[in-house]
């Protein structure tokens, strides 16, 4: 018989920074910020939480014992021979996407069923999808095999999600709250045009393994996103998710804080999943979760089990005030020569993917220019500590910064402008699982989990189908359909591929009434109490985050909180090989360490750039913006971002 084990007494956690998880639900966004609070202190990693012996599917399979801790799913095998050393025994909780209990359609059958959904790494290093079926048969009926399985789900459930358990043993799914609900906006084009693809195969079978309730909606033209959201019912959702690149992003938090209660507005919790060119932020994110660096594919699904874990964290967004007086709000960059040289330039390669920077820094560098200017900063009254070593990234394609991607005039099947969470079955590879060689089924995204079809189990063993009690708490709809827009808003036409932005679009200007208090009239002298750097310059970045590109750590101390804009510059003299030099070591984050006299950083909480070369290319984020003097501010905390549970670097599962 299954047991509960009591959970040892813990010390309070040390003060840390502040998360929510996808379980703390305010009534308001702009409460659900104030309330923000740590979690409660965890257990110790090795403290049992569940323990008990279960069977398998098909239930002429072996016999395990699961031992469940705040930190991973323990499995060991006992019949019909003991393992010393069980492969695959141990299953971090940072690889679990979701569970659900399952019945069979045999009425014969009084055992219930406990399915886990993993995502370990192969032995290449990339992550494959894979189930866990477990049999619960301790007890003589289905209703209380049930209540047993539904109990490890719940538990499971809680621990992924940041839920405290109680330490009475009562653990129902009384304890769940809704699903989180989940505004998905995809650039289709986005990535090569892989990104719709990949939302499809990947990251929506993935949330609905999570149980995460979600309405998706596929851009068509530039600043779109930012018109949706300008007109949300706020109310209806618990975050904003971008699948694109950096780009799209930008567009909803400048949205936000566009609108007449952007101060509440701007609280919304918002997160990328990357399928653009470049992935600045979600780079960041990886690494603030404690996964290995990784590109594409990867980088994909290491966020998306992020984003399934819940949890937002405070994020700083930089105001820029341009030469023309309109304002526009940055979470990543403001960049002005080499860099921003090759993001622009490269747009003509932008077929090629992330390759078109690889190729872009070549042409750069073979036509390497200077440009004269003026950096003026506020330094920060606590400087960071120095820049700390980041663990080895793949010698991959460098991404020099990053901007949204537009759709190009190509045909394209019809696709649908609005997807909810209604039934929606969508293709999954062939997947086995424990002691059987035949795949796993399709997954229905219906909110009640994915159903095991077929006959796979072999003769005698009948086919499972969803529990529906686990996924749906008592006193919440099952599935809950959301209005993307309010009452009103403009119906916009499906797309039929539109083409690019031009090269000289901008970035628009926001409306928000939030004061720069610490920048004087651009054009009016500074206090004296700034510093100010003259002369000419190979580049020059005000960065926010860590990574400038996926695979690139520009301020490797960095933190979404830290309240500083980082600046870096590179003064003329350097020699190609040098810089060259530069952008290899930022793969690693050590690019601090090479002792290059050319090279420059301050850690400020506002600047002012002057460039006094009468061409040149300044971009926000990635957007190319009006060339001219310019200024920014930072605003500690102003927005949230989904990050997941913070991580240990380099000490991935």
């Amino acid at each position: 018989m299954n047991g509960l084990l009591e959970a040892e007494e813990q010390d309070q956690r040390p003060e840390q920074e502040l998360t929510r998880s996808w379980g703390h639900r305010p009534r308001s966004t702009l409460v659900r910020a104030k309330t923000m609070a740590p979690p409660p202190p965890p257990l110790a990693a090795s403290t049992p939480l569940l323990h008990g012996e279960f069977g398998s599917y098909p239930a002429r399979g072996p016999r395990f014992a699961l031992t469940l801790t705040s930190q991973a799913l323990h499995i060991q095998r006992l019949r019909p021979k003991p393992e010393a050393r069980p492969r695959g025994g141990l299953v971090p909780l940072a690889e679990v996407s979701g569970c659900c209990t399952l019945r069979s359609r045999s009425p014969s059958d009084s055992a219930a069923y406990f399915c886990i959904y993993t995502y370990p790494r192969s032995r290449r290093g990339s992550r494959r999808r894979t189930t866990r079926t477990f049999r619960t048969d301790g007890a003589t009926t289905y209703e209380e095999n049930r209540a047993e399985a539904q109990r490890w789900a719940t538990a499971l459930t809680c621990l992924l999600r940041g839920l405290p358990l109680p330490g009475d043993g009562e653990i129902t799914p009384d304890l769940l709250p809704r699903p989180p609900r989940l505004l998905l906006l995809v650039n289709p084009f986005g990535g090569r045009g892989l990104a719709w693809q990949w939302c499809k195969n990947y990251v929506l079978p993935m949330i609905s393994e999570a149980g995460l309730s979600f309405n998706l909606i596929q851009t068509e033209r530039q600043n779109h996103a930012r018109e949706l959201v300008q007109g949300l019912s706020l109310s209806e959702w618990d975050g904003i998710v971008t699948v694109s690149g950096d780009g799209l992003l930008h567009e909803v938090l400048n949205g936000l804080l566009d609108r007449p209660d952007w101060e509440e507005a701007v609280k919304m919790p918002v997160g990328i999943l990357p399928c653009g060119s470049g992935n600045a932020l979600a780079g960041a994110v990886n690494q603030h979760g404690g996964f290995e660096p990784a590109l594409g594919l990867d980088l994909l699904l290491n966020c998306s089990l992020l984003l399934c874990r819940g949890g937002g964290h405070p994020l700083d967004l930089l105001s820029v005030t341009l030469a023309s007086g309109s304002r526009c709000f940055s979470f990543l960059s403001v960049a002005w020569g080499f860099v921003s040289d090759v993001d622009i330039q490269s747009e003509r390669f932008r077929a090629l993917g992330s390759a078109r920077f690889t190729l872009g820094t070549v042409l750069g560098l073979a036509t390497l220019h200077t440009y004269r200017g003026r950096l003026s900063y506020l330094p920060a009254t606590v400087e960071p500590t120095s820049p700390t070593p980041v663990h080895s990234l793949p010698r991959a394609k460098s991404e020099l910064t990053l901007t949204p991607d537009p759709a190009p005039p190509m045909a394209h099947s019809p696709l649908h402008r609005s997807v909810s969470d209604l039934p929606l079955p969508l293709p999954q590879p062939a997947l086995a699982s424990p002691g059987s060689p035949e795949p796993l089924p399709i997954l229905s995204l219906n909110g009640g989990g994915p159903e095991l079809a077929g006959d796979w189990g072999g003769a005698g063993d009948a086919p499972l189908s969803p529990d529906p009690l686990l996924s749906s708490p008592p006193g919440s709809p099952k599935t809950a359909l959301h209005s993307p827009v309010t009452e009103g808003a403009p119906v916009i036409p499906p797309s039929s591929g539109l083409p690019p932005p031009t090269p000289d679009a901008r970035v628009a200007a926001s409306t928000c009434g939030l004061p720069d208090h610490l920048l004087p009239p651009l054009g009016t002298p500074l206090p004296p109490d700034w510093v100010t750097l003259e002369g000419d310059f190979v580049l020059m970045l005000a960065i926010s985050p860590s990574h400038l590109g996926a695979d690139l750590v520009a301020a490797p101390h960095a933190r979404f909180d830290d309240g500083l804009v980082h600046l870096c510059w590179v003064r003329s003299g350097i020699s190609r090989a040098a810089l060259l030099r530069l952008f290899l070591a930022m793969e690693r984050g050590s690019q601090f360490s090479l002792g290059c006299p050319q090279l420059g950083y301050a850690a400020a909480r506002a600047f002012r750039l002057e460039p006094l070369t009468p061409r040149g290319v300044l971009t926000v984020d990635g957007e190319q913006v009006e060339y001219g003097p310019l200024q920014a501010q930072m605003h500690p905390g102003l927005g949230t971002l989904l990050t997941g549970p913070p991580g240990c670097p380099g000490r991935e599962p």
